[in-house]
């Protein structure tokens, strides 16, 4: 096995009551993607999808479809978004809830817990139906902590969920602005074992670099801290670091200058562009400590936001499935000499298509990001 390649997936294709009356009825990713234009001359916009089409994830049948193009790309399972906002309030969680009952697909299946607030630029440029900014916050408790514990039990006993060391993963998004993370950790390996289960193995997203070198200056970013970033996130008592290398790759293309502007002017109505060549992001985009043991690496196909946040974004332009490819064989090198389970490479992501970061066929390149995976790391 020379990776486990796991997708994160995001489960926003289907109409919400909270998505109506923030935007309108019927909103959903697929109205950004479809209003999106090109901003500048080859700007590959709008992305249209293929084979899928702009698909409803309350039809099985799509799901089913999903899983079967992930298989045959050599995909290991999904890592689906979870949005729980305390207190047993949720969004987006019937495509997850019907996989889970219905047992179908039957193709392995984890969840990465984004939490995060809700805001009204969460989807959508521009301001939203609703005036406030503020649409879901995020609230903590150990008491609710217990019940989000028990209401994900059954997915963790699941004989598809994926497990590292016989443990099932589950993935923080934002581990340093989760408040007593090191007793939440504790308290549910503690119900883990109570509950029959070896453990959790916890994995924290992060970036590999600092907006703030170590003595506290602004560096747009420091790019030499990323040992120090993951050792901040495994302290904690995480299992394994996810980490990204975007920005510390963007700004090492940039001078100080531009990505300075760039930072300032994008929340203003001031004229900015943030525009970077993949294949050279992609050349900075690993470090050395992605070699680490505990540290699982991110496979980025592409990146445009524009269809979210129009010209106020940081886009990669020109990307293609064999610079992905590229950059997925240099992850494959990293990890090859891990204990085979923790070769783990996690792909961001398998359908953000308004963040113009998906692998799924679309009219331009067909099934060529799929292929790229798995001419990467077929044996």
């Amino acid at each position: 096995m020379k990776a486990r390649v796991l997708a994160l997936y995001l489960p926003q294709y289907h109409p919400i009551p909270e998505n109506d009356e923030w935007w309108g009825p019927g909103f959903t990713e697929w109205t950004n993607v479809a209003k999106a234009k090109p901003l500048f001359r080859g700007h590959y916009q709008p992305r249209i999808p293929a084979d899928l089409g702009f698909y409803d994830l309350r039809l099985p049948e799509v799901r089913e479809k999903q899983a079967e193009l992930a298989r045959e790309a050599g995909v290991e399972g999904f890592c689906y978004y979870h949005y729980w906002f305390g207190g047993g309030r949720q969004l987006l969680e019937r495509p997850f809830n019907e996989v889970l009952e219905s047992g179908k697909p039957d193709f392995p299946f984890c969840l990465c817990w984004a939490n995060h607030d809700w805001t009204n630029k969460t989807w959508k440029k521009g301001s939203s139906l609703r005036r406030d900014s503020m649409i879901m916050k995020m609230e903590y408790s150990m008491e609710d902590h217990v019940a989000h514990f028990h209401h994900l039990l059954p997915a963790f006993r699941d004989h598809r969920y994926v497990t590292v060391d016989g443990k099932p993963i589950f993935g923080i998004w934002s581990p340093h602005t989760f408040p007593d993370v090191e007793q939440f950790i504790e308290l549910w390996q503690r119900l883990a074992h109570e509950n029959g289960l070896p453990g959790i193995h916890f994995v924290g997203y992060t970036e590999n670099a600092k907006g703030r070198t170590s003595d506290g200056k602004i560096s747009l970013w420091d790019t030499k801290q990323a040992g120090n970033i993951y050792k901040s996130v495994l302290d904690k008592g995480f299992d394994a670091v996810m980490p990204s290398g975007m920005f510390r790759a963007q700004s090492m293309c940039h001078s100080t200058l531009s990505m300075l502007w760039y930072y300032i002017t994008k929340n203003t109505f001031l004229p900015t562009s943030n525009r970077t060549d993949y294949a050279k992001v992609m050349r900075n985009y690993y470090v050395e400590e992605d070699a680490w043991e505990n540290v699982y690496p991110t496979l980025m196909p592409q990146w445009d936001r524009t269809p979210r946040a129009g010209s106020k974004t940081n886009l990669l332009t020109d990307a293609t499935p064999e610079k992905f490819q590229r950059s997925v064989e240099e992850a494959v090198e990293l990890i090859k000499d891990k204990a085979p389970e923790h070769r783990i490479l996690f792909l961001k992501a398998w359908n953000e298509w308004g963040e113009g970061n998906y692998v799924e066929p679309d009219q331009k390149f067909g099934h060529g990001f799929l292929q790229a995976i798995r001419n990467a790391i077929e044996d």
